[in-house]
């Protein structure tokens, strides 16, 4: 397979080109539940390594041949940090990068190593993924390599973001009937305080996944987003089962108490409100009551006044 797969449209990040560092061969210290590879053995290292120069050279190859590329997407058929040229393919990627912006995709197994956090500080974003913040479910849900220590990523991801001063995501997947429940999104939400990230996506599956796993809908991804406190943005990224929704109507102070409990993407708004609905969202932004704004590439309606940044 090729290390180079796209472009890809993105919302969020504009065209993105990818850049695969474990092409056709699953590498991962994690067999997640819900992944869309078949499942392997976790391993906590790579035993397919490809040379940083194959890799620079088929991304500046892309880049001669689209020349309109917003971000680098750097990930892998497992996980990027294991590759243990991380240090040389950055430090490559900005020397022929210019103006495109990068970004990597990662579930932050060892950033609690220091050399792996000086790696992920070079990236313009940083994406990592956290689906569970108790032991037991992450467990349950990663299926992770024996040396994985959910505390320790924590602590990691903690003192990345103390130094770290580009968009940080954290992505959340939802999978039913293991951290769907209250008491998780609760241990997700106090930990999430404390980290503070720049967005956090909350999605569910949407691939064939490698285990006997369900999604769930995006009414219940609804539901669990409002167990996060108002000021941590967060993104529903799922739109699965949309068929089940039923417009529903809101007068303009159900609108303001709703978006102050959790701010809404236009995407959301067309899909839970009704006609009359949105037009009253309308007046409430005319009026200057709400605001319509970005964050990191994603937009939000919300209250004036509110603050869903960190």
């Amino acid at each position: 397979m090729s290390i180079i797969f796209g472009p890809i449209p993105s919302r969020r990040f504009g065209k993105s080109l990818g850049i695969d560092l474990s092409p056709g061969t699953k590498q991962c210290n994690f067999d997640c539940v819900y992944c869309e590879l078949d499942p392997a053995r976790p391993m906590n290292h790579y035993e397919k390594v490809l040379e940083p120069h194959s890799v620079l050279d088929a991304v500046e190859q892309a880049l001669r041949e689209h020349r309109d590329i917003d971000v680098l997407t750097v990930t892998a058929n497992g996980e990027p940090i294991l590759y243990p040229h991380l240090p040389e393919l950055i430090e490559g990627l900005d020397a022929i990068r210019g103006h495109t912006r990068t970004l990597i995709l990662s579930n932050a197994s060892t950033i609690h190593r220091p050399e792996i956090q000086r790696s992920l500080m070079r990236f313009d974003m940083v994406k990592l993924s956290l689906d569970c913040a108790t032991p037991t479910c992450f467990k349950r849900i990663d299926r992770p390599h024996n040396d994985i220590d959910l505390e320790r990523i924590k602590k990691g991801m903690l003192e990345f973001r103390k130094h770290y001063s580009g968009a940080l995501i954290i992505e959340v997947l939802v999978v039913k009937g293991i951290n769907d429940k209250a008491k998780e999104m609760e241990a997700l939400n106090d930990y999430l305080l404390q980290l503070r990230p720049d967005r956090i996506d909350l999605g569910t599956i949407d691939r064939p996944p490698a285990y006997r796993v369900e999604p769930v809908s995006y009414l219940r991804l609804r539901e669990l987003s409002l167990a996060f406190d108002p000021s941590l943005p967060v993104h529903i990224t799922s739109r699965r089962d949309i068929g089940e929704l039923k417009h529903e109507s809101y007068s303009e102070r159900e609108i303001l108490e709703t978006l102050a409990k959790r701010p809404l993407t236009p995407e959301d708004v067309d899909l839970l409100f009704d006609e009359a609905s949105r037009a009253r969202l309308e007046r409430l932004l005319e009026k200057g009551s709400l605001e319509l704004i970005e964050n990191h590439g994603v937009k939000f309606y919300r209250p004036v006044g509110k603050s869903i940044d960190k």
